[in-house]
């Protein structure tokens, strides 16, 4: 019989055990270790220094040896995390494994809603994309961020407040339904300083997808959405497609069935970590800025992924130019084609090209295969490609060019010829045959290469904005009762957005009539006429006026003077700042008036004066000149417009700052509508940096984006009027 072990040489076996261990760990877990969302590539394929090996073709036995190494890498991943694919055979969520092609669509978006006709245009919004690069899968609908915190409305609200309330957003939704595109809202917990829900924010965000049957849950700035989101959708009937906007962990790709990847492009193109851990997971690669998209649509190609084609930025409109547009075309169409095969298990990257610089991945489904390629190169490459093993009754065909390849047989091998152009796309299939939905990719395919995509023009364009006009008023020869005299005059009007995101891109903030471009710092030195404005902001007594006149009823009238109970304003609040009007509201007032709003750099000649001063009482900040800030989740009531009288600028006029918003200047481009607002508010809502920032200084201004009257009217704005003097 054995003898039983010391305590010292147990200890010995204990420590030998432990250091095998952590050498079978490292030796899955060192080699081709993903950096964060992506698996790098094997070492054949990277250009190195003079001097080192790499930079050529991988061979055969290099490609098997690297695909060795992940695979080992993602059996283990998947044991570790416990990872249970039971999400991905849900026939409610199956839509997402196909869903290659999804912007990210700001509501305010022109092509989406039309204000004057008070109606949702998603049939020119989708028509509009299928004209310029092939149409969409899936669009994520945001209603949310940069305006959020403008007032107390939390991220339920902001959706609530779109036009028709969820009666006319969930008819939006079966619009993009009804063309077989899937819809996504956002969330943000972030959101944590406005309105509590009064739910926990699973419940809560789960009932109202429901309540207009959207697909799926975007979250914004999460690192993977917790499983409380999916299980709460799932209790209530309505599974979401979650897909949070950064790498989420290994565990939590069970149940987020989607994710954007945000790739660092490299020259030779790596691996989705997630894609490889299940090839049923969507990704959708986003990178807003980068004004080129090769890098995205080829990396995605590669992987069998989708793409964020996200346009209009937070109202900042980086648009794909025609090149882009071809390629994602032609993306979009091979990929939705062959979307059984790029959901294989036997998915295999870097399948050995002949040529360097061209990358394939191999994507087998039964007895047939298909190839994706890209060519990184900037040059064209044309000759052999591709060595397949050679099968009897298999055909091979190029089906990005849409027609049929003979192979060169050499024994057991078929090598396969073809064109690629510079920085291009190819797509191969061994097949017995041509299925139907096969031969019509053949031939549509074929009539969209006849022309090459180099002969679409590549340059990227900003895109121009112009002020909208307003109507002079009949020049008073007097005072008007309640105004105030700013005599014109030479005026240095220097102003700069305060936008969180775009840093001094062009494009970035308004472009004023005297500037080639939009951009975020202006500076000019104008000749202002003289004019009058309002001593103080339009007030709910004033405004009660104007109704009792007119009997003024706005058509779009969601959350019009939503303070007001039974046609009038709250005990106490007469001489407070009118409130919940929209543009076109506080338009209608200064018509009746026969006034109108006032431009920007009006408004900040009334505040400034002519001696440059920051604030409008002097340089240094005075809280006893403003509203003590209200941090709180519930909005309170504004100050009376007189409260602050230490707050007057040198020309006398009152409450500029700190109180309300003040409406001022429109702004309009192709795709967005956007007002200048004044002032900064009382209203500032904790906890994140993603909230609609203030601008209290002079020489600063918010751009709030519009879309409907019932979405832009707030809690936090109001405005006051003008008239031209003689």
């Amino acid at each position: 019989m054995r003898r039983k072990p010391t305590r010292i040489a147990a200890a010995a076996s204990w420590t030998v055990f432990i250091l095998l261990l952590v050498s079978a760990a490292s030796s899955q877990d060192d080699r081709y270790v993903p950096r964060d969302q992506q698996i790098p590539p094997p070492d054949c394929v990277t250009l190195a220094a003079p001097g080192d090996s790499g930079g050529y073709p991988c061979t055969g036995g290099e490609h098997r040896e690297w695909l060795k190494a992940v695979t080992a890498w993602r059996r283990e991943r998947l044991i570790r995390v416990g990872f249970n694919p039971g999400r991905y055979s849900l026939p409610a969520l199956a839509w997402a494994q196909s869903s290659f092609m999804q912007p990210q669509m700001m509501v305010q978006d022109r092509y989406f809603y039309d204000p004057v006709a008070g109606r949702y245009t998603v049939d020119r919004y989708l028509d509009d994309l299928d004209k310029r690069y092939g149409g969409i899968d899936a669009v994520l609908i945001w209603s949310t961020y940069p305006n959020m915190g403008i007032d107390d409305r939390n991220q339920l609200d902001m959706v609530r407040s779109m036009p028709g309330g969820i009666a006319g957003v969930r008819r939006m939704v079966e619009d993009f339904h009804r063309r077989g595109v899937r819809v996504l809202f956002p969330m943000m917990m972030w959101d944590q300083g406005t309105r509590d829900p009064g739910q926990p924010w699973p419940q809560a965000i789960a009932a109202l997808m429901k309540s207009i049957d959207a697909d799926g849950v975007n979250g914004d700035t999460q690192d993977g959405v917790p499983l409380a989101f999916s299980l709460a959708a799932e209790k209530i009937g309505h599974p979401l497609a979650f897909e949070p906007e950064d790498s989420p962990s290994d565990e939590a790709l069970a149940w987020n069935v989607l994710t954007w990847g945000q790739y660092d492009f490299q020259f030779a193109p790596t691996v989705d970590r997630f894609r490889w851990l299940e090839t049923r997971h969507q990704v959708n690669i986003s990178d807003r800025w980068n004004r080129d998209k090769t890098g995205d649509l080829q990396f995605a190609f590669f992987n069998g992924e989708g793409w964020e084609s996200w346009e209009n930025i937070w109202g900042i409109w980086n648009g794909i130019t025609p090149r882009d547009a071809e390629a994602t075309r032609r993306v979009a169409t091979m990929e939705r084609a062959i979307a059984p095969f790029l959901v294989s298990a036997g998915w295999e990257p870097y399948y050995p090209t002949h040529r360097y610089g061209v990358f394939a991945s191999r994507w087998p489904l039964g007895r047939q295969t298909v190839w994706t390629i890209v060519n990184r190169n900037a040059y064209d490459i044309e000759g052999p490609q591709l060595t397949v093993p050679a099968a009897p009754g298999i055909h091979y065909y190029d089906l990005y060019h849409g027609r049929e390849l003979t192979p060169e047989t050499d024994g057991a091998q078929a090598v396969l010829s073809f064109a690629m152009e510079a920085h291009g796309y190819g797509l191969v299939l061994a097949a017995p045959s041509l299925t139907p939905a096969l031969q019509h990719l053949m031939t549509t395919m074929a009539k969209l290469t006849a022309t090459p995509l180099a002969s679409y023009s590549h340059q990227w364009q900003f895109l121009p904005q112009h002020i909208v006009a307003i109507a002079p008023t009949a020049p008073a020869k007097t005072t008007p009762p309640g105004m105030v005299l700013i005599p014109g005059g030479s005026y240095l009007f220097r102003v700069r957005g305060i936008e969180i995101e775009g840093g001094d891109d062009v494009g970035v903030d308004v472009q004023y009539p005297w500037e080639d471009s939009p951009r975020r710092f202006h500076e000019h030195r104008m000749n202002v006429k003289s004019f009058y404005i309002d001593k103080y902001p339009v007030t709910n007594a004033g405004f009660k006026k104007f109704l009792d006149a007119t009997h003024y009823a706005p058509r779009d009238a969601a959350n019009f003077l939503k303070d007001w109970k039974n046609g009038s304003w709250p005990a106490g609040w007469a001489n407070k700042p009118v409130t919940w009007v929209s543009i076109e509201d506080a338009r209608a007032y200064a018509m009746w008036a026969g006034k109108r709003l006032p431009h920007e750099w009006e408004w900040q000649l009334a505040a400034q004066g002519t001696d440059g001063r920051l604030y409008p009482w002097g340089n240094q900040w005075n809280p006893a000149a403003v509203p003590i800030p209200d941090q709180g989740r519930s909005l309170r009531a504004p100050d009376d417009v007189s409260a602050h009288p230490s707050g007057a600028s040198p020309y006398g006029v009152m409450d500029l700052v700190g109180n309300i918003w003040q409406w001022t200047d429109e702004f309009v481009d192709h795709h967005t509508r956007a007002a200048i607002l004044r002032g900064g508010s009382y209203y500032q809502p904790q906890g994140s940096i993603w909230y609609f920032p203030q601008a209290y200084a002079n020489d600063t201004h918010g751009k709030l984006l519009l879309m409907a009257p019932s979405y832009d009217r707030s809690g936090t704005v109001g405005f006051r009027c003008v008239s031209d003097a003689p």
